[in-house]
């Protein structure tokens, strides 16, 4: 402990240069907690994604979507615990800028608990949307985004056109959902019934089926029971996992492994360049203090713990800094990625990588200090 009031004279011997290290390894700290954190808790809102909700689209993309008499086929499939469906259309809140896709349900009281990760209705509020005809949900984004509340009644403009001819739509604001998904501040939930009386094309048809495993651990063989049943049909079908499709998602991205590791590995290695770059001139600058405490009783094997106790404190703290930087932004990132959270293991890792980065940076400095002898040091050489 008599050592620390000489280490910390040591280290803010030059308060700018110090400041400089600090922020060197907050920032590339700062950038590893984000990278690893993020992938970390994508990982994990993949593995919460559920596995027994399937949804049935058509098999070729662009295809016309499947007819709604599928319905009854789909609930006789061995395996099946329940189906729904939803089908929708895109339109415009007064500016072709101001898009709001228009997402019709199934009269279905499922959709109360059909995937709260995605998006919740509270059964108040859906079955006040299915005693309304026209009526309306909102989140609170879209709330906000176009001043809408509950009551109001919104006209809505679309290439679907009604049996009338007409491109123009209105719907009631009976209640509210809360969504859990970036992109959801330009959606509204509606009735499919109504969507479907009333539009000129593709009457009695639907873009998506969800069906509901009755056994998680049997949903593959059911999407593939699913697909045969209809592949021989004009309607063809494509079954997979809401699971399934988040990691679809993730591999469209590429190997985010990789990614990170090479973008962090580049990081680490300039910061040690830099580092030791930095620590080498302090020592040199040093050189005659280290002479006059090596005069004093300080043995090589002392200074060199010393200057590498520095190189730690600094590595560490500013770790440290760098960490609690990506924590705090994380819930900034929580909206485009729900639940995301750092996870701890993410901040232990982080810490531990800094113990080598430290070691590293400061081992040759702290050997030159260690072996410069007194005479050269006092000399200046």
């Amino acid at each position: 402990m008599k050592f620390l009031p000489l280490i910390w004279a040591g280290l803010w011997r030059k308060p700018a240069r110090t400041w400089l290290i600090l922020l060197q390894v907050a920032l590339v700290f700062a950038l590893f907690g984000i990278l690893q954190g993020m992938k970390s808790g994508v990982e994990q809102a993949v593995a919460d994604t559920r596995a027994d909700i399937l949804m049935v689209i058509p098999a070729v993309a662009g295809a016309a979507p499947l007819p709604v008499a599928d319905y009854q086929q789909l609930q006789q499939v061995s395996g099946v615990k329940h189906v729904s469906y939803a089908d929708g259309f895109m339109s415009t809140y007064r500016l072709p800028t101001q898009g709001v896709y228009v997402f019709g349900l199934s009269r279905d009281d499922v959709w109360e608990t059909m995937d709260p990760q995605l998006f919740q209705i509270s059964p108040r509020d859906l079955h006040a949307l299915q005693a309304r005809r026209t009526g309306a949900l909102i989140s609170a984004d879209i709330g906000r985004k176009y001043g809408w509340h509950v009551g109001d009644r919104i006209p809505l403009t679309s290439s679907t056109l009604q049996a009338d001819g007409s491109g123009h739509w209105y719907f009631d604001i009976v209640g509210m959902f809360i969504d859990h998904e970036f992109g959801e501040g330009s959606l509204i939930v509606t009735n499919y019934d109504y969507l479907d009386a009333a539009r000129v094309k593709n009457k009695g048809t639907v873009r998506n089926f969800y069906v509901l495993a009755a056994d998680p651990h049997a949903a593959s063989a059911l999407a593939e029971r699913i697909d045969r049943l209809f592949a021989n049909s004009a309607d063809a079908t494509r079954t997979f996992s809401f699971r399934e499709g988040a990691e679809q998602s993730m591999r469209a991205i590429g190997d985010l492994n990789f990614g990170i590791r090479a973008i962090v590995g580049a990081a680490l290695v300039a910061l040690l360049f830099s580092t030791t770059t930095l620590m080498m001139q302090t020592i040199r600058e040093r050189t005659a203090e280290f002479a006059v405490l090596k005069t004093l009783g300080f043995t090589g094997p002392a200074l060199f713990v010393g200057v590498t106790c520095e190189g730690l404190l600094l590595c560490v703290s500013g770790a440290l800094l760098g960490l609690g930087l990506a924590a705090a932004v994380f819930p900034y990132a929580a909206k485009f990625v729900s639940n995301l959270s750092m996870p701890r293991i993410v901040i232990a890792y982080g810490l531990l990588g800094a113990l080598p980065v430290a070691l590293l940076s400061s081992a040759l400095p702290a050997l030159r200090a260690a072996r410069q002898p007194v005479v050269d040091a006092l000399a200046g050489r």
